[in-house]
């Protein structure tokens, strides 16, 4: 079995060596380089039997036998060898070998001879208006036939008419109303028709536009000043990129007119009133050139000058200030007087306005102050201010009053100072009219008063304001007559400013008159406003502004009085009532001593009042008990044993009568309160055992018990 099972393998194995032998003599290769050969190239075929034969090479099915294209290499190999080809070279090669074994077998290849694609005469480089049709042919030859298809960005164009960019018939890339997006490469691209043989070429579309400026602003309003500076902003469009020039109206300075990169910004520094006018902005390229204009307007600021910024002038005289103003556009002129707020009128009035020149005939005290040239125009407005100086007008709304040797003068409103402060005032005295005057000069800030007078005696007195320029016009005359030497007056007591607080009270004072005499010092009483209450005394000195008392009782009513005191007396009292408030709160005196005392008095009164209600109604309770062993005797409502002898609660009271001590009536009490918590069924209205009832167990009372 296993040898038969063995020679069936061997036989099989023998068989199939003998088949893969035969294959092996029958095989047949065509070796080529490539298939897709441009015209002019070499043709080289490498015919490949496995085995020894007979070798010929066939086209399109018919043999050739051209020596100089065929050779034998050796007994298993043939060439085939074209040494330029032709487009007829296109075709079927076959290799057909007949082996010595009688076999014949055969190879065979497809040659495929192209030229091209060419894109001779075809432009790269196109050029198109913006909004003009565009054609970019594509001119390809090449055989067999080529197929032409247009590119960009990998895209490819159909050819669809419907579209804005598409590919015509004749192979042309058709741009309708070009755009500046259409700029850019596209690429042609040709194929031999079926065969993977591409060539490209890619064509520049470049889009031209005019220039076209735009403004953003052609009107621009600047402020000339060092500081000022303007930019003018010419924006052009155009493709090429234009370039940008200006035409100014000045010559050009580097330093003050300076342009941007790309020439758009033209920057005017530290403007002046020269570089007002027109300036032309141009954008030019290779298609044309377009311009716009702005128009600069060069505003000035209005400047005012004055011929004198302070004038002083005598009351009478005329004045006369004159004004300049400068600027563009021309500014209107005007005059303001300051005080009152009004401007002045041209050439009317004392003070008037002629060609820009103030002026003030027949100068009064009232017209000093300050005026102020002013400047208007639609750039702005400027003013300067001029001072006009005189002195001070006459006191008017004046009153004198007199004293025992002075006389002090009273004004309700200041006079005009004639533009400048009043410094001080001219206070003159004389006692006849034939005399001279006496004068002194007072600050403004001291009391306005002639000192050292004679008493009783009569002055004719007057007073004149003084300022920087001078004194000005005295007031009328006032006739006085002096006081006699007296006492001060009572010192005011400025009761609108008191201050109260806790136990301390503080008034100011001060004086008004000294009587003619220096005052000494002042005298202060003070006392509560209680029955037999003393006057409390304390001095001040005579510069003491104030009254300061301390330490006073809270909840009390004061009386104050303050006099002042000088060589020749004392003045009237000057009297004051105040009141100390209690304080805020007062600490409880209550202990919880008191709070218990409370509740065990209310305990009582209560305990009373019951017992009280029980004694009245049954005859019982404590009451009752102390009053029979007190009396001894009836009590209304009540049976009791003949006088001296009574019992009651089981309890026999003897010697004790209506007159006993208050020692024996706390006795019987307690006692009578121990007898009623003995019994036990704790009843208040039984009557009280006679003679022949039995005595309950316990020892009998004596006055020795009591």
């Amino acid at each position: 079995m296993d040898t038969m099972v063995k020679s069936v393998a061997l036989w099989t194995t023998a068989s199939l060596l003998a088949i893969i032998i035969c294959s092996s003599d029958a095989k047949l290769d065509i070796i080529t380089t490539k298939q897709d050969i441009l015209v002019g190239e070499e043709i080289l075929l490498l015919c490949k039997a496995s085995g020894e034969g007979e070798i010929t090479w066939h086209k399109d099915g018919e043999e050739i036998d051209d020596e100089e294209k065929v050779s034998k290499v050796d007994e298993t190999s043939s060439k085939l060898h074209i040494t330029k080809s032709t487009l007829q070279d296109s075709g079927k090669y076959i290799c057909r070998c007949e082996f010595e074994t009688g076999h014949t077998d055969e190879a065979q290849t497809q040659l495929f001879i192209y030229d091209g694609p060419s894109f001779a005469g075809t432009t790269s480089y196109h050029e198109f208006l913006e909004g003009t049709d565009g054609v970019v042919p594509c001119l390809v030859s090449g055989q067999p036939a080529v197929d032409v298809v247009w590119l960009r960005d990998k895209e490819e164009f159909l050819m669809n008419s419907a579209r804005r960019v598409w590919q015509k018939k004749d192979n042309t890339l058709f741009i309708g109303q070009v755009k500046r997006e259409d700029a850019g490469t596209y690429v042609c691209q040709a194929q031999i028709k079926g065969r993977p043989i591409f060539k490209s070429l890619s064509v520049s579309v470049v889009v031209n536009a005019p220039p076209k400026v735009h403004l953003k602003e052609d009107v621009k309003k600047v402020l000339a000043g060092p500081e000022a500076n303007v930019s003018l902003l010419c924006l052009v469009d155009g493709l090429p990129k234009p370039n940008i020039t200006w035409t100014m109206p000045v010559s050009l300075d580097t330093f003050r007119h300076q342009l941007n990169s790309d020439g758009s910004q033209l920057n005017i520094l530290s403007v002046t009133r020269e570089d007002f006018g027109e300036y032309v902005c141009t954008g030019k390229n290779k298609i044309g050139e377009s311009t716009a204009t702005i128009t600069l307007h060069v505003f000035e600021a209005p400047e005012v000058f004055v011929s004198v910024e302070q004038q002083r002038a005598s009351v009478g005289d005329r004045v006369s200030i004159s004004c300049n103003v400068s600027g563009h556009p021309q500014p209107e002129l005007h005059w303001l007087n300051k005080l009152n707020g009004q401007a002045i009128v041209q050439d009317s009035g004392r003070v008037h306005v002629v060609e820009g020149v103030l002026v003030i005939d027949d100068i009064v005290p009232s017209d000093g102050g300050l005026y102020s040239c002013m400047a208007v125009s639609i750039s702005g407005n400027a003013s300067r201010d001029v001072a006009i100086l005189t002195q001070p007008g006459p006191p008017l709304y004046m009153s004198v009053s007199p004293g025992p040797t002075s006389v002090r003068f009273n004004l309700k409103t200041l006079p005009f100072s004639g533009g400048t402060p009043i410094t001080g005032f001219v206070l003159q005295w004389r006692q006849s009219p034939n005399e001279q005057w006496k004068e002194t000069t007072v600050p403004v800030s001291d009391a306005l008063a002639i000192t050292s007078l004679k008493p009783y005696t009569k002055y004719i007195v007057r007073l004149a304001a003084l300022n920087a320029v001078g004194v000005g016009e005295f007031s009328d005359n006032n006739n006085v007559r002096t006081q006699g030497i007296r006492e001060p007056d009572s010192p005011i007591l400025l009761t609108d400013q008191v201050k109260i607080e806790g136990n301390s009270f503080y008034i100011p004072l001060r004086q008004s008159e000294d009587g003619g005499s220096p005052l000494l010092n002042f005298s202060v009483r003070y006392k509560q406003v209680i029955e037999a209450a003393e006057w409390k005394e304390l001095q001040l000195s005579k510069n003491a502004e104030s009254v300061l008392l301390q330490n006073l009782s809270f909840g009390s009513d004061y009386d104050l009085e303050v006099m002042a005191i000088n060589a020749n007396g004392s003045s009237i009292p000057a009297c004051f009532n105040f009141t100390i408030a209690e304080p805020p709160y007062k600490v409880s005196s209550i202990t919880k001593g008191g709070i218990v005392g409370i509740v065990l008095l209310i305990f009582l009164v209560v305990f009373l009042a019951v017992d009280a209600t029980c004694c009245y109604r049954n005859h019982c309770g404590l009451l009752m008990t102390i009053a029979v062993k007190i009396f001894g005797q009836k009590v209304p409502g009540m049976k009791m044993l003949e006088e001296g002898d009574a019992t009651g609660n089981g309890v026999k009271l003897k010697g004790i009568t209506s007159r006993g001590s208050s020692h024996q009536l706390a006795q019987l009490a307690l006692q009578a309160s121990k007898d009623l918590g003995q019994r036990k069924d704790g009843s208040c209205d039984k009557a009280p055992l006679t003679k022949n009832e039995k005595k309950p167990a316990g020892r009998e009372l004596s006055n020795a018990d009591a």
